[in-house]
């Protein structure tokens, strides 16, 4: 750790507002919604399953995003010293994926197959205590709000000891505001550090199970209940997992975005963050493809009925060539873009490979969800996808840039360091005599 250089002085940088970035996405997000209610006229149930393929898309990378930040809090990480904040403006989003929820506490008979067979299905009916719209959406509910809740606590902390390191003479009214708003009960600055740092340090760890239970109740909900006969105990990770991976892929494509608006961002987020954010987007590409061919080997080799539905439905015609664009665009040309210690350090070529994850991961989501309900792959059908799509791209950016605008780009506290580390990075003392 010692050749990690964090500079002593980290300049105080945001985004620079933009009304016409606004309006750009603010039309994506109305002609994406626009999109997705001429989809209800034309197939409801094709309509939902892309609804919730992107609201499960979307909210995972952002919550993906975060739970990074947590957990290079957990061990300690200094050198994405520069990577923190964008990891964590992520959070933005996390309120409004919570309102875009709301919209599928409705859902009922017409996305939920197990609803119709639970009253002759016995199998079925054996799972009554767990698969009723009652308790799906009180645990859709409560478990979003105490993850996203969690979320934003951490991102709290981490941004809190900021607010008393910006002058705030050079602040705009909307910048001025959230720091009056976030330094309520100030301390001091060094208290304000130190206690932000323990108490990060302490709820990164229960944020990490957090998200892995509420995360796993989030798929099995909206993606594995759909073929109600069917259950994997991978699942649950595969899916979190999966949203760890985009989070960091997200991190390196929107820090490396970053670069080229600001030259204090550029020089911070050098050739070190760019190799070792790209050596994790390639080990956890590795890590999803083992986890996708851990649940196909059991369920291939087992050869039971039900397990073999799962993958039945997603490799007859029509969707046997998605399914083949999802292993293609999240192992194949991924993993193959970053197998190279060059292209991990290349700014253009990395934005590129972790931007081809991220359409994996989209196209992934997808494939969780619609093949259970949709018995065909459709081309219509995919166009109104990825025009919902763009819907939600476009709340997404218009959130986590208003983040970037109100909140320094780069951290400029930095955590303290514990005592035993510090010991690690002195030379070693020659023996006298």
């Amino acid at each position: 750790m010692a050749h990690i250089h964090i500079p002593d002085e980290i300049p105080v940088r945001f985004l620079e507002r933009s009304s016409k970035a606004t309006m750009v996405f603010g039309a994506m997000a109305v002609l994406g919604f626009a999109a997705f209610f001429m989809s209800l006229q034309q197939d409801a149930v094709a309509a939902w399953s892309s609804y919730v393929a992107n609201w499960m898309f979307f909210s995972s990378i952002a919550m993906g995003a975060v739970m990074f930040a947590a957990a290079t809090t957990i061990v300690k990480a200094k050198w994405n010293w520069s990577l923190r904040r964008v990891s964590a403006a992520f959070a933005a989003y996390l309120p409004v994926a919570f309102i875009l929820m709301l919209p599928m506490l409705g859902l009922g008979e017409e996305f939920f197959p197990w609803i119709e067979k639970m009253e002759y299905d016995p199998i079925v009916q054996k799972k009554a205590a767990y698969l009723n719209l009652p308790m799906l959406r009180a645990r859709t509910v409560v478990g979003l709000l105490v993850l996203f809740g969690t979320a934003l606590y951490f991102v709290y902390l981490a941004v809190r000891p900021d607010m008393g390191l910006v002058d705030e003479t050079k602040l705009d009214a909307g910048q001025a505001s959230w720091r009056k708003r976030l330094m309520s009960g100030w301390a001091g600055q060094e208290q304000e550090e130190v206690r932000s740092w323990q108490k990060m340090s302490r709820l990164a760890p229960a944020f990490g199970l957090i998200y892995a239970t509420f995360m796993s109740f989030t798929v099995y909900d909206y993606a594995m209940s759909l073929d109600p006969h069917w259950f994997s105990t991978l699942f649950g990770g595969w899916y979190f997992m999966g949203a760890f991976w985009g989070g960091i892929a997200l991190t390196a494509f929107t820090a490396l975005i970053l670069r080229r608006k600001d030259a204090q961002v550029e020089r911070a987020v050098g050739i070190q963050q760019r190799h070792d954010i790209g050596k994790l987007a390639f080990g956890f590409t590795v890590f999803w493809t083992y986890l996708f061919f851990a649940q196909y080997i059991v369920i291939w080799y087992g050869k039971l009925p039900w397990e073999q539905s799962y993958m039945i439905n997603r490799s007859g015609e029509g969707w046997g060539a998605y399914s083949l664009t999802v292993i293609i665009f999240c192992f194949l040309l991924p993993f193959a873009s970053l197998l190279g210690r060059k292209a991990k350090m290349n700014p253009t070529w990395l934005q590129m490979a972790t931007g081809i994850i991220l359409f994996g991961l989209w196209n992934e989501r997808y494939f969780l969800v619609t093949p259970s309900i949709v018995p065909e792959y459709s081309s219509t059908a995919m166009m109104f996808h990825l025009g919902t799509a763009v819907g939600f791209l476009g709340l997404f950016c218009l959130s986590v840039r208003w983040f970037f605008c109100t909140f320094p780009m780069l951290q400029i506290w930095q955590p303290m360091q514990l005592p035993e580390m510090l010991e690690a990075e002195l030379p070693p003392v020659e023996a006298v005599g």
